[in-house]
């Protein structure tokens, strides 16, 4: 049950129906404002991350009992996963180096995407800052050990690629 995707909103050789590309909408709208307000003010709202997280669980509902518990289950694995990752480095180095906000946000987006979609979703999003952070250098900004940005913007790409992926 892990390995599946967590919610399957056109199974396959199934075009997406009504509910489905509204919640997509929906999502969408959100990622807007959340890769917005992070990138304004490095911060992404609690209220914002429970949206994503009600909804990608409100989907998976309506697929059945075992996609709801599987969806629910995956996004916490996958907020226990970062939330880890961020302890860890923060025992490692004297500052977070991924916020509290980005870690709910990977959380809320497991419950749409799975364990499966986690790699490539930060594949996306590593690459993504990357290549704003390489820009920034060729427009001469000094990056040192504590230039920070904001990550959700990345992060949110990489859950609409990956989301995108699996429609096509």
């Amino acid at each position: 049950m892990m390995a599946l995707p967590a919610i399957d909103l056109a199974g396959p050789g199934q075009e997406l129906n009504g509910p489905s590309v509204a919640a997509l909408c929906l999502l969408l709208v959100l990622c807007v404002a959340i890769a917005i307000i992070d990138w304004r003010h490095r911060i992404i709202p609690d209220g914002c991350n429970a949206a994503v997280a009600a909804l990608g669980l409100a989907v998976a509902a309506t697929t059945g009992t075992d996609r709801f518990v599987s969806a629910a289950l995956q996004g916490l694995l996958v907020f226990a996963l970062f939330w880890s990752v961020r302890r860890l480095y923060r025992a490692l180095r004297p500052v977070h180096g991924l916020g509290l906000g980005d870690v709910k946000f990977m959380g809320a987006a497991g419950t749409w995407i799975g364990l499966s979609g986690v790699a490539p979703l930060i594949l996306v999003a590593c690459t993504t800052a990357l290549a704003f952070i390489g820009v920034e250098m060729c427009r001469g900004k000094t990056i040192s050990g504590r230039f920070a940005i904001p990550f959700g913007p990345f992060l949110v790409l990489g859950l609409v690629v990956v989301l995108g992926s699996s429609l096509t």
